[in-house]
């Protein structure tokens, strides 16, 4: 496999400051999500107005530039894969975020740095040590902590849906580290939509319904911010490796806990505060990890002085 630094795209800096204003882009996204939620929008509904404006957003910024070249691909069957995995992945991180808390659903999110060591370790054949074995020890005892399945304030189902939306997020960072190597973010970005609304609008019919203005100012937004974080997520992607950028998201806690408390004046229970430590100390000692094998990886391949 070629090292992570020989990849045409590896620039980790700047792949760190794109995951950085990706976290808080996506908080803010989770909490006009939730918003529409609370207003009696379906989620499907939502999931559609937050795809829609991305195609003719996207298609008329490269028209007007005389790029619609950019937007070509070879490669439609993995955007076709994406796409199926990013619409059950939206789906349930949506669906956590309507279910949970802010704080606790963000951070049960980031048990996706557990599954993609996880991940990493299976579909690309990644060596996987004791240290990065701890992490994922430690991140799911958080896990556990957080969620309580033997009995707690959190909803067992919303916790469960939190976690398959963790595991799609890392399924979905392989992937597109994966399409990052040949394709433009944006039109990563733009299959996904393309492909995404039709199965959307299929449900329109039966969900769809009339909104006061307030309530499409919300959709729009959803529309707006989301193409916003998703082009930061998949250009962090194009640009640095999956577990390494991956520690930025932690910022997003932040965001989501200050969201939760100024616009639902709602704060995670006491369980959260002592299993969310550990997820995120999880997450911090695989992003140490990484870093410390991308040194060792760099020293050995750097020309020794005579």
């Amino acid at each position: 496999m070629q090292p992570e630094s020989d990849h045409p795209h590896h620039r980790p800096l700047l792949a760190l400051g794109l995951r950085l204003a990706a976290a808080f882009v996506l908080a803010a996204l989770l909490a006009c999500v939730k918003l529409a939620s609370d207003k009696g929008i379906h989620l499907a509904e939502i999931m559609f107005w937050r795809q829609l404006p991305t195609i003719p957003i996207l298609f008329g910024w490269f028209a007007l530039r005389g790029r619609l070249d950019v937007l070509a691909t070879r490669r439609t069957g993995s955007h076709l894969r994406r796409s199926g995995f990013g619409l059950v992945g939206m789906a349930m991180n949506f669906g956590a975020a309507t279910l949970l808390p802010l704080a606790v659903a963000t951070t049960l999110n980031y048990s996706s740095a557990i599954f993609a060591v996880l991940l990493s370790a299976l579909i690309l054949r990644e060596p996987t040590g004791v240290w990065r074995w701890s992490a994922v020890a430690l991140g799911f005892a958080g896990v556990v902590l957080i969620a309580q399945p033997w009995g707690g304030e959190l909803p067992l189902f919303g916790a469960a849906i939190a976690l398959g939306a963790a595991l799609m997020i890392a399924l979905i960072s392989v992937q597109l580290r994966d399409l990052g190597r040949t394709e433009h973010p944006f039109t990563i970005v733009f299959y996904f939509s393309l492909f995404s609304v039709p199965v959307l609008a299929l449900a329109m019919p039966f969900i769809g319904k009339a909104h006061a203005p307030e309530e499409w100012l919300l959709l729009l937004a959803c529309g707006v911010i989301g193409l916003l974080g998703q082009v930061l997520l998949t250009a962090a992607l194009r640009y640095g490796a999956v577990a390494n950028v991956i520690v930025m998201d932690y910022s997003g806690l932040i965001w989501a806990t200050l969201f939760g408390w100024l616009v639902f004046t709602s704060l995670p229970p006491v369980s959260f505060w002592f299993g969310a430590p550990l997820v995120v100390g999880a997450g911090l000692l695989i992003a140490w990890r990484e870093h410390r094998l991308g040194l060792a990886r760099r020293a050995l391949m750097e020309p020794k002085e005579a």
